[in-house]
């Protein structure tokens, strides 16, 4: 919170995104998607799915990201749609 605020008083708008490591990877993601922020996941990232099991595939992952994003009225990127920059 202490970073993202601080880089909003400092530049206003702009376009940011989570990459977490650990069993904490899904809390993270979640509090980003709350705020408005978007998230990178993938096995590079973290082996497990939840605790105890391990993610057969990065897809895996990727869906229980975008079944949360979908849960909290955010849509997930198409996967041809252009990396939004706020440069």
């Amino acid at each position: 919170m202490f970073f993202y605020r601080t880089a909003k008083d400092t530049i206003g708008e702009f376009v940011w995104s989570v990459c977490a490591v650990g069993h904490h990877q899904i809390n993270m993601y979640t509090a980003s998607l709350l705020m408005g922020g978007n998230v990178r996941v993938g096995l590079e990232d973290n082996l497990y799915l939840e605790k105890d099991v391990m993610a057969k595939n990065n897809a895996e992952q990727v869906a229980k990201v975008v079944r949360i994003a979908r849960e909290l009225g955010r849509e997930p990127a198409a996967q041809d749609e252009p990396v939004k920059s706020w440069v």
